[in-house]
C-alpha cells in the first residue's frame, strides 16, 4: 500500500537532469572567467565573415557587428559551460559531469592518477580560482582539466587525490 505523503514527495522530487546534492558547482566567481574564455575564439570568425561580406557587397559595418555577434555568442556558451559543470570527490576518485542536453561525465580512479597540477591565470588569481589538472596514466594526452575551480577546493582535492595516490602506491 503507497502511502499519499509518499506519493507527494515523489511527485515534488527535483527534475533527473539536476544534479545530486553530492555534486559541487563551480563558484559565482567563476562565471566572468568562463565567459571570457570562448568569446575571442568566436569572434575572429565573426570577423572575418565580415570583412568577406564587406569586401563582397560593400558592407563597411559588417566586421564589427558580426565580431560582436560572435564575442557575444562566446559569452553564452561560456556561461551554459559555467552552469553546467559540476564536480565529486569521493573515496574513488574524483568525478566531473558537463553539459545538460548531451551530459558528459568523466571518472577518474584515484589509482589512475599519475601526478596534479594547479594552474593559475592572473584573472583566476584576482578572483581567487585555480584549474586543476589531472594526469592519468597512459597516453601524454591523458589528461582531465577542471577548470575556474575555487583555490581552496583545488588544493584541497589535489591534496587528497595525491593522498590516495600515495596510500595506493605504500600498499
Amino acid at each position: 500500500m503507497v502511502d499519499h505523503d509518499e506519493a507527494a514527495s515523489a511527485a515534488a522530487a527535483p527534475p533527473t537532469d539536476a544534479p545530486p546534492t553530492d555534486w559541487q558547482a563551480l563558484p559565482e566567481r567563476a562565471r566572468l572567467p568562463s565567459m571570457l574564455a570562448p568569446m575571442l575564439p568566436m569572434a575572429g570568425p565573426g570577423m572575418v565573415a565580415g570583412f568577406v561580406l564587406a569586401g563582397v557587397f560593400g558592407f563597411w559595418f559588417a566586421p564589427p557587428v558580426l565580431a560582436l555577434f560572435g564575442a557575444a555568442l562566446g559569452a553564452w556558451v561560456g556561461y551554459k559551460h559555467y552552469r553546467s559543470t559540476f564536480w565529486r570527490l569521493d573515496e574513488d576518485g574524483l568525478a566531473i559531469r558537463r553539459g545538460r542536453l548531451w551530459q558528459r561525465e568523466t571518472r577518474v580512479p584515484a589509482t589512475r592518477v599519475q601526478h596534479l597540477d594547479l594552474k593559475r591565470g592572473p584573472l583566476q588569481r584576482r578572483r581567487h580560482l585555480a584549474t586543476l589538472v589531472v594526469h592519468t596514466a597512459g597516453t601524454r594526452h591523458s589528461a582531465v582539466t577542471v577548470p575556474h575551480l575555487d583555490a581552496d577546493d583545488a588544493e584541497r582535492l589535489r591534496d587528497r587525490l595525491a593522498r590516495q595516490i600515495d596510500a595506493d602506491d605504500d600498499a
